[in-house]
This record gives C-alpha cells, sequence and structure tokens, in this order.
C-alpha cells in the first residue's frame, strides 16, 4: 500500500496551476489572483467627514462641554458636493453630511447629536472635539503604490469591493477549472422510474457534482454511459480534449473488470493505487491528453472520501489556491473512535463542533460503512485516526473540518 502523503504528492505534482487570465474584476469573485494588486489612487480620495454633523474649528468648541457654544451656520455640504470655496472662520460652522469634503478652515466635525440647531442660521454646539475628530483623512485606508493583495490572494466579498474601490478594472487570475464528471454502469438508475432487478439509483456523479461546484470548479455532468467500451473511449475523449480535469467514480480495485478500468488502461497514463486509508484505498490517476483524470472508487462514502483527499486538493492547485486541503484542528475526542491496527490510517467521518472551552469536539457518526452515505451525510469534519487501536474519549485528535 502506498502512504496517504505520497499519493497526495503523486497527483498534485500532475496538477500545477492554471495559466492565468485577465478578466473585469466583477468576474473575479471566487477567484485566485495571479498577480499583486497595487493601488494607484488615493483611497478616501478627500478629506470627509465620519458623520452627519456640523464642520467646526475645534478651538471655537473647546469649552462647549460645559459650556455649550453659538454657532453661526453658514452653509451645508451634502454627500456628492464639492467643500466649496468659503474658509469657515471664527464662530461660524457648516452643516455636513456622512462621506462630505471637509470644508477649508475646519479641522473637525461635532456629531448633530451633540446640537442644537437655532433657526435657519445658527447652532448650539454642546460638546467639545479634538482637532481631527470624526474626519476621515484624505489616504487613511489606501495610497498610490500600496501593495493591497499579493499573488495568491483569493478574490473574497471584501476584496472584491476593494478592487472596486481603487479602480482596478481588470486583474489577473487563475480561471477556474472545468470539470466533467461522468458514471458508468448498465446497472444505474437516475431516472426516478421503480427500480427493477439489480439496478441502483445512481447518486456518485450527483454528489460529485455538488461537491466540484462547491469547490469553485465549472462542472459538466456527462450522466450516465453505458457499459460499452467504445462509447465510454469516445466520452472520455472527448470530455478530456473539452476540459481541465475529468473525474469518474467505480471500477478502480485491484481485483475489478470494469470498461472504466479496461478503457483508461489503454487510452491514458493511469496510475493504479492502493492507498493506506480507509475507506478510499483504490485511487486511479493519470493524464488523458495530458489532461488530469481522477478514478475514485465506487462506494459512495469511499468516493467522497477521496474526492476530499485527492481531487479537491489538485483542483484548488490548478485554480491557483494557497492552502490546498481543508482547515485541521487538534479536536478531542468526545467518544471512542474504535479501529483495529490494520496499516491504514482510518479517516473517520466525525460531527464537529466548538465547545465553551474554545476547543473543537468530535464524536463519529453512527456508521463508518463505505457504503454508508446516509451516515456520512451528518458528517462535517473527517477524524485522521492513525494505525492503531483507535482514540479514547478524552483524547487529542486530528480533524479536517469539512467547511464551504
Amino acid at each position: 500500500m502506498i502512504p496517504l502523503a505520497e499519493a497526495q504528492s503523486f497527483v498534485l505534482a500532475a496538477c500545477p496551476p492554471a495559466e492565468p487570465v485577465e478578466v473585469s474584476f466583477t468576474e473575479a469573485f471566487g477567484l485566485v489572483l495571479a498577480a499583486d494588486v497595487i493601488a494607484t489612487e488615493t483611497v478616501p480620495p478627500f478629506d470627509n467627514t465620519a458623520v452627519d454633523g456640523y464642520a467646526v474649528r475645534a478651538a471655537d468648541v473647546v469649552d462647549a462641554s460645559t459650556t455649550p457654544v453659538r454657532l453661526e451656520v453658514v452653509g451645508e455640504i451634502a454627500a456628492g458636493a464639492g467643500p466649496g470655496e468659503r474658509i469657515l472662520g471664527a464662530g461660524e460652522a457648516i452643516r455636513i453630511m456622512t462621506g462630505a469634503p471637509i470644508p477649508p478652515g475646519a479641522d473637525a466635525v461635532v456629531m448633530v447629536e451633540d446640537t442644537e440647531r437655532i433657526g435657519d442660521d445658527a447652532v448650539l454646539v454642546s460638546a467639545s472635539v479634538d482637532p481631527g475628530s470624526s474626519v476621515r483623512p484624505a489616504g487613511d485606508d489606501v495610497v498610490p503604490g500600496d501593495v493591497l493583495f499579493t499573488a495568491g490572494a483569493l478574490v473574497t466579498p471584501a476584496v472584491l469591493g476593494v478592487l472596486a474601490t481603487v479602480n482596478a478594472r481588470v486583474v489577473s487570475v487563475h480561471p477556474k477549472v472545468s470539470v466533467a464528471v461522468l458514471s458508468t454502469g448498465d446497472e444505474l438508475v437516475d431516472d426516478g422510474r421503480p427500480l427493477a432487478p439489480g439496478e441502483i439509483r445512481e447518486s456518485n456523479r450527483r454528489m460529485l457534482a455538488a461537491a466540484l461546484s462547491a469547490a469553485g470548479c465549472a462542472v459538466t455532468d456527462l450522466g450516465i454511459v453505458r457499459d460499452d467500451e467504445d462509447e465510454l473511449e469516445r466520452v472520455l475523449r472527448d470530455a478530456a480534449a473539452s476540459h481541465d480535469a475529468v473525474v469518474t467514480s467505480g471500477g478502480v480495485s485491484m481485483g475489478d473488470y470494469d470498461v472504466v478500468k479496461a478503457v483508461l488502461g489503454r487510452i491514458a497514463e493511469m496510475r493504479w493505487m492502493q492507498v493506506a486509508i480507509k475507506p478510499a484505498k483504490p485511487l486511479a490517476f493519470g493524464l488523458l491528453g495530458g489532461t488530469p483524470v481522477f478514478g475514485l472508487p465506487g462506494n459512495p462514502v469511499s468516493s467522497l472520501v477521496s474526492f476530499e483527499m485527492f481531487a479537491r486538493p489538485a483542483l484548488r492547485r490548478m485554480m491557483g489556491h494557497q492552502r490546498l486541503a481543508r482547515p485541521s484542528v487538534v479536536a478531542v475526542a468526545d467518544a471512542d473512535l474504535v479501529r483495529r491496527p490494520d496499516g491504514k490510517t482510518h479517516l473517520m467521518r466525525v460531527t464537529a463542533f466548538f465547545g465553551d472551552d474554545g476547543r473543537c469536539h468530535v464524536a463519529p457518526v453512527r456508521a463508518q460503512g463505505s457504503h454508508q452515505l446516509a451516515a456520512t451525510s451528518t458528517a462535517d469534519a473527517i477524524a485522521v485516526v492513525p494505525d492503531g487501536d483507535g482514540v479514547p474519549a478524552g483524547a487529542d485528535v486530528a480533524a479536517l473540518l469539512l467547511l464551504s
């Protein structure tokens, strides 16, 4: 059997990051930057107010907290207006709205809550303020030349907002990976009709397509391909020629004779591996015309775990991500994680939560069979249990958090 780390390294080495492309910043959400983003503009572009209130000279209201000060209102500035040319003089104030530019001569803003309007031309200020109070200086957030984001950064909603703020209209990113997913077998049914003897409902393809989409891939569902080698060869060749990767499930065990194994063994450069993990020991991986092909095991839990351990990290690498694996924590086992020595690392599906002690706690789902997908569907983490007799309740165990 092959150690888990060796199998992962082999797969990752064959899946380098995709060549960068330039896109509008509006299309960059969820993608990974392929080049640094350097600011060319000042943010904010001018001194502006952080609150609604009155622009004043701080010296005029230095004692206002004890003795309210009456100021003459000589103007009003709304957001989107210019600051005007009038220089604020002693004993004067200008009504100002959040985001509006600070007028010449003013050095602070008094919040409207600390004022009382007196008619149309005066205001009573009942709070003293320091110079710079409630003023957002030009360049307080960004100045030209700032390296805002480095290559490898994920474009999150906040990053997208910054790109808009600094007018970074075009950015270099690694594109989404296009992935074709298919299932094979005459026994598979997915049209909702009653099952005939020997038939089963197709689930792996639907599950993997959803997992691929959640990982940020552009997914093409090729449906079910029947057990016909010529047809399967045609579908696989077309899929590899028109996509960045191909994912199949089933027919990769050592003893299997399956059309997938027969066809891929003939047309692709495949490596058939037995990985020292449970579930998901069988794994096929290789290249078809230079396109990565992931042959995942057929049992649904094994297929999902194999996707998490091999396909997802590799596809994320192709999309330029720096963190390939799921977040890992040292968790507390709230129940015994029972196993027997067998030379494998057991990847046990568990539920996880953070307790009042600030630590992650895990407990196994009700069933651990590689065919028991219903039980696995309730898991939100995978406990990595090393070879041996298991992990007793109360002990530490490494856990991969299956976060979206």
